[in-house]
């Protein structure tokens, strides 16, 4: 008996099922071609995105090449076309490259680049702190104290990452212009940061030597 009601109820169970088919099987067949479609797209634009970057790799190494050979010019050239059409990534070291190779003959145009990378929203907020870094320090020797100070103090404050790069660039622009005591104040927090690289600490602890004899 109880053989003949487990018959009846796996009948039941697959007349509904028969009918659930039949009801939405127009809707299933849809979602599983739009989940086929979507993982095709997915791995023809991860096989496309995986191209393009090592595509664009093979032309930075080729630009770098370029600039170790001391073909400046045209590493140049090379970085400014992956900088405007590379790969993100690759697209933003060129950046950085290409200001490093004009920072010695073109100095205020690496300026520039290291400018536009320090504005865009899009780059991480690190390398955006490291471009204000190295415009400031291309502008430390010519630019006035209110520039410098505009560039160098916000990237000096307690938690930046290049806090104590930038305090130590503003202690020498200070000393420049005979101003020890703004010389002074850079240094020490330099001194008293626990987290400060043992190179600064020890530049600005003999710097801080000559602030004090001049201080008497």
């Amino acid at each position: 008996m109880a053989d003949i009601f487990r018959e009846i109820d796996e009948e039941l169970r697959r007349d509904n099922a028969a009918k659930v088919w039949e009801r939405y099987q127009a809707p299933i067949v849809a979602i599983a071609v739009l989940i086929i479609a979507a993982a095709a797209g997915w791995r023809a634009y991860d096989f496309y995105r995986t191209k393009e970057a090592q595509e664009t790799g093979a032309r930075y190494e080729a630009a770098v090449q370029l600039s170790r050979e001391g073909k400046s010019v045209e590493a140049e050239a090379a970085l400014g076309e992956i900088a405007r059409g590379g790969q993100a990534g690759y697209a933003l070291l060129a950046k950085f490259r290409a200001a490093a190779e004009s920072g010695t003959r073109d100095p205020d145009g690496a300026v520039k680049i290291y400018d536009a990378i320090a504005a865009d929203a899009g780059a991480d907020v690190a390398l955006r702190e490291l471009a204000k870094l190295r415009a400031a320090i291309l502008r430390v020797d010519k630019a006035d104290a209110g520039e410098v100070q505009r560039r160098l103090e916000p990237l000096a404050q307690g938690g930046q990452p290049y806090r104590n790069s930038a305090r130590e660039l503003l202690a020498v622009a200070a000393l420049k212009r005979n101003d020890v005591e703004a010389a002074g104040r850079w240094l020490d927090m330099i001194v008293v940061d626990a987290q400060a690289p043992g190179e600064i600490r020890q530049r600005a602890e003999a710097l801080l030597a000559l602030v004090s004899a001049a201080r008497k």
